[in-house]
């Protein structure tokens, strides 16, 4: 890695890409005292900050009913980009923002996590469960440090138990999950759902995962290799996501070949099935030593964050740590 990289990745400006940097391309820990003052400016200037100041009361943001459905602003897609960012997990905003997401959208016999919540009971429906959310809630209910609570746990279990992660290759399986959204749990199991759950098993620390999680883990990662990631599993000449080659941050529901590979690299999984994926990211490097944002949900959001087009410390920091 350049040194000039690495130096532009520790500006000042992005506190959260200095903090990553520091950790996960420099490897310092986290009683480092250039981590620790890193993770304190997250809170205190840039998007992070932005984004919690214009927090309600309740730990939402907009209109609490609209948690899910305000694209991309509502409290679910916020929360997802708090833990993104590595925002203080014993921060009162950040734990009302989990305490608002799991009373309003989690299902509570299921476990599972819902678009719409209840009017009587307040909590999430059923029927409005969905695999890709609950995948992005579990995710970032981990790292804001939920891991051990109960509910969380019982999503973990959800995942485990109900996640699809097939190639159509065999008979579907039946019950009211899998009836409610074709798009969802049709013929072919939802490539974004899939993404989302292999997402939020993996940012289960090793020690922590138990037989279930293992085996899941191990069935979406034989999954996307079979794709090549990005490929049909059933002709790999042709490409099933071309959407997935344009590197975006954050990717809400959505995913690409950047965000993947990222997972196998933090659960250490190496296959000569990555490679196709690897040569996009290498081949997408400007002459700089740098990426650029391809893609972007930027005037959807509560804040901005970088600029489509442009060189990305996003997207250059998460390829530097995949190509390494």
């Amino acid at each position: 890695m350049k040194d000039s990289i690495i130096d532009w990745l520790l500006e000042e400006d992005n506190p959260s890409v200095r903090f990553f940097t520091l950790t996960s391309l420099m490897g310092k820990s986290s009683t480092d005292p250039e981590v620790k003052k890193a993770g304190k400016n997250i809170m205190c200037q840039g998007v992070v900050k932005e984004i919690l100041n214009k927090q309600n009361d309740d730990g939402s943001w907009g209109d609490p009913d609209r948690f899910y459905r305000d694209k991309y602003k509502g409290a679910a897609w916020t929360l997802l980009i708090l833990s993104e960012m590595a925002a203080d997990p014993e921060d009162r905003r950040v734990k009302n923002a989990c305490e608002f997401i799991l009373k309003s959208s989690q299902d509570p016999d299921g476990g599972g996590f819902s678009f719409d919540r209840s009017a009587k009971m307040g909590t999430g429906i059923p029927s409005g469960v969905v695999p890709c959310l609950t995948g992005n809630m579990v995710y970032a209910l981990i790292k804001l440090g939920y891991l051990e609570d109960p509910r969380v746990q019982r999503a973990i279990e959800w995942i485990t138990t109900n996640q699809r992660a097939d190639d159509s290759d065999g008979e579907a399986p039946a019950g009211k999950i899998y009836e409610r959204y074709k798009m969802c749990w049709g013929s072919h199991s939802c490539h974004m759902g899939v993404a989302k759950a292999f997402k939020a098993l993996a940012a289960i620390p090793a020690e922590k995962r138990n037989k279930e999680i293992n085996c899941k883990i191990d069935e979406i990662a034989e999954y996307f290799l079979k794709h090549h990631i990005y490929k049909k599993s059933h002709n790999l000449d042709e490409i099933s996501r071309p959407g997935w080659l344009k590197l975006g941050f954050p990717l809400m529901y959505q995913t690409d070949i950047l965000e993947l590979l990222g997972i196998f690299t933090d659960l250490k999984i190496k296959d000569t099935r990555l490679k196709d994926a690897l040569e996009i990211i290498k081949g997408k490097e400007m002459k700089a030593g740098k990426w650029k944002l391809e893609n972007s949900f930027n005037g959807r959001m509560l804040v901005s964050i970088e600029k489509k087009g442009a060189p990305s410390k996003w997207i250059t920091l998460k390829a530097l740590k995949v190509l390494a």
